[in-house]
Formats: structure tokens, sequence, C-alpha cells
């Protein structure tokens, strides 16, 4: 049996981030790794990451002659699945298509289309690996799942093999984060432990926090070849203790890797120390979610933080010369004063990378029923829910006018001079260069939505 794991290339309508970072689909290596002994030898199975491959698709499928197709994917990827799934099936009849992922999980209805076989909306590992035994037992798609919906509830554990990363290894030079490159990505804990509205990340384990033994995480570490690591954990800065053992076991087994991590404000200003430990064997950046300056903003996201905790926050990670990749939300009721009075708290604190979101209810989230009645798209534009458009109407402006403040607020922050030259001189012309070209084409996608006025399509 050939069976095909693909990550299907975001729509072109999509703002998308993979101009400044492109991760392996981790997801997709951890399938190939835990395929059972006993079915090893009757399938093949080919890891397709149609982002950095750019063979058509057609042509992909008629030179691998696929049995079964699995995607991967978030929201934006909705539709572009749902289509891939139609033309692989026009294409050969035969062909059975599954869908998996982490909005798969949370908001499995969404990928309901007679082109789509399964939909792994719990469990994916183990209800991938039952479609495979059953597939070669010969039963149906109706008997397959059928025996899927037995699995019961989600796991609150993860005993898995490492990922094979050996799966991906002829993309593996195009994975990046940034500066951070080649980056490969590990992940150590699943959930988030907070209850933030907007957040989604929560949803995906219905609420549950669990992380893997320190010893386990180690292990992959040893087998990882790159030595920039990318944490993707929900919050990696979350358990004092388990950080310190951490560290003492990197410090144990000589692993010399640079690491990037998810991290909140208020961990970050009350375990100094612990973040000055992780600084010594490694940790270069850390992405906190700083959210907003305004309280009523934060009392909103139920952050449970403030924007003194912000700026303490802010100014640890800059005494460490520990990179900040800061993240806020902006909310419908942002004024030019609003936009204005950030700009001006963030290059105060000589924050040198941010990322300016438009407040975005994903479906899924606590929040979306609540803002239904302030939505600019449909809610089958699934390739505009990525966080970087306007989806909200604003109060006190047009969506033109967002999209322009937005835009003048992140360059004036990102493209100010000193941060210019401080960030070639730290990380090198070549690499500036790849992200400056990479900030154009999401510029430019920003400007196009300017010029049409705001419209979505």
């Amino acid at each position: 049996m050939n069976i095909l794991l693909i990550r299907p290339k975001p729509h072109k309508d999509t703002i998308g981030l993979q101009h400044v970072m492109i991760c392996e689909p981790l997801e997709l290596e951890y399938l190939a790794s835990n395929i059972p002994e006993d079915l090893k030898d009757k399938i093949n199975i080919k890891i397709i990451d149609l982002i950095v491959d750019k063979r058509d698709f057609n042509y992909i499928l008629k030179t691998e002659l696929p049995d079964f197709i699995l995607f991967t994917g978030y929201i934006t990827h909705v539709g572009i699945i749902k289509q891939l799934s139609k033309t692989a099936k026009e294409l050969f009849p035969h062909l059975l298509t599954g869908v998996g992922g982490v909005h798969a999980e949370v908001v499995p209805g969404d990928f309901k289309s007679p082109f789509i076989d399964f939909i792994y909306d719990k469990n994916g590992i183990d209800g991938f690996n039952i479609t495979v035994r059953k597939l070669i037992d010969g039963k149906d798609v109706l008997q397959i799942n059928e025996e899927l919906k037995k699995q019961g509830c989600k796991k609150s554990s993860f005993n898995y093999k490492f990922p094979d990363r050996n799966a991906v290894s002829k993309y593996r030079k195009f994975y990046y984060y940034m500066f951070h490159s080649p980056c490969a990505l590990i992940k150590t804990s699943f959930g988030c432990p907070y209850n933030c509205s907007f957040c989604f990340c929560k949803e995906i384990t219905d609420g549950k926090y669990f992380a893997r033994d320190v010893d386990d995480i180690i292990g992959e570490l040893q087998t990882i070849q790159e030595e920039e690591i990318y944490i993707v954990d929900d919050d990696f800065l979350y358990d004092a203790e388990k950080l310190k053992k951490f560290v003492e076991a990197v410090k144990k087994n000589n692993i010399k890797k640079r690491y990037l991590v998810y991290g909140r404000a208020d961990f970050i200003t009350e375990n100094k120390e612990i973040l000055i430990e992780l600084k010594n064997i490694g940790l270069q950046a850390v992405i906190v979610g700083i959210e907003s300056v305004r309280t009523n903003d934060l009392k909103a996201y139920n952050k449970k933080t403030t924007k003194e905790i912000n700026e303490k926050c802010i100014e640890i990670l800059k005494e460490l010369d520990i990179e900040l990749y800061a993240t806020l939300i902006i909310p419908l009721d942002f004024t030019k004063n609003d936009f204005k009075e950030l700009t001006s708290w963030l290059r105060n604190l000589n924050t040198r990378f941010v990322n300016l979101q438009p407040l975005t209810p994903l479906p899924g989230t606590d929040i979306f029923e609540s803002y239904l009645p302030h939505l600019l798209i449909d809610r089958e534009q699934y390739e505009c829910w990525d966080m970087a458009h306007v989806v909200l109407k604003p109060e006190f402006m047009s969506i033109r006018k967002f999209y322009i403040e937005l835009l003048i607020s992140y360059y004036k922050v990102i493209m100010r001079p000193a941060n210019v030259l401080f960030l070639i001189k730290k990380y090198g012309i070549k690499a500036n260069f790849k992200m400056l070209l990479g900030s154009y084409f999401v510029s430019f996608q920003y400007i196009q939505k300017i010029i049409a006025g705001g419209k979505l399509k």
C-alpha cells in the first residue's frame, strides 16, 4: 500500500508567516515513525511538503500512485485540503483520503466533504494506525470509521516513538524560523495550563495539560542534528522544577543547542534565575504573548498579567540578552491614538521584533460566538482566518485605515535605523536580507488589502 502524508501549501490569499518561517511537519514525522512493526513491510509511506516541494500536485499523484493520502493543516488550509482531496479522487477514484491536525481535532465538522473519507478528531497517531491496519485487512470506509469512533476520549499522555526526521531529509535545509536556521522542532508538553479567552491551543486537548518526562526529551534532543531548536510547546516556561531538571539534564549530557521557546511574561518576571540558567545552556529567544498594554484588554483576554509585568519581562530579557518576539492582539476599538501610543511604548522599550495580530475569534474558542455579529467574512472563507486579516469590523476607523495603521506601527518598530543596524551586526547581511524579503511579501499582501479598500475578496 502506498501512503502519502501531505502538508499543503497555504492559499494565495492567506497572509502567511511562511514568508519568514517554514517549520518541519512534525505531526507527519510522528505518523511516519509510529507505524506498528508488523505493518512496516506492507506499506510504503512518504511525506510530501508542498510548501517547499514545487512539483505539481497531479504530477506527484501520477508518480507516486497512492492508495491513501493523509493531509494535515490549520483552519486556513480547510478549503485547500478539500480541493486537493477532490482532485485526487477524480484522478484515482479508488483512492482514500483523510485529514488530521489541530483544526480537525477542535472543529472536525469543517472538513466534512464527499471527498474526505476519514477525519481524525482525536488521538491522530492511533487513529491513523487503526485506519492503515483495517485497510490492509480489507475493511471498507464505513467499517473503519466505526472502529475510529470506539477510541473514546482524547489521551492525556504521549508515549510514542520520536518523530522520523529522516522522512523529510530532502526538505530539511528549507526549515527555519526567522534567524534560526536551519531549525528543528520538538514538542515537550501538550495543551496549556492557562485559560486565555482567545486561545485555540487549550481547545486542542480539551483544556488538559500534560508534559513529557525530561529523560524522554533529552533522548530526542540527542537524535536531532540541527543546532537551532524550536520548542513548540504552547508554554514551555511553566513548571519551574521541571525546567531546572531540564537544565541539569542538558548539562549532564553535554547537549549543545540553541533554543527558541514560548513563555509568559509573568513567569519570566518571577523566575529570572531560571532564565539565567536556561540562557547558559543555549536559550536564545522567547516568544511572549504581550497581547496589550491596556488594562481592559488584558482583563477581557483573561490574560492575568499587567502592563507593568510586560514591561518588567521585556527589561529582564533585554538584560539577559535573550531575544524577545513580542505578539500583540489589536482589538476592534483601537483608534489612531491607540496605535500611536502602542508604537511609542514598544519603541521606548527597544522591542526589536513584534507581531501585531488583529483580534481573531477563531472557531472553536470561547469568544467565537460572541463576535459573530461583527464578522466581516463568511465562516467558510477559511483562507482568511490567519490572524492577520481584519475579520472584525473596526469601531473607530475604516478597514483600510486599520490595515494602514497596522503596517505603519510595524515598520516604525521593526525598521527604525538603530534596530536595523543592530540586527545586521548580530545576524549578518545575508540573514537580514532574507527576513527583509519575507517582510516585503507580507507587507505587499497588506498593501493589496489597503488598495482594495480592505475588501477580503
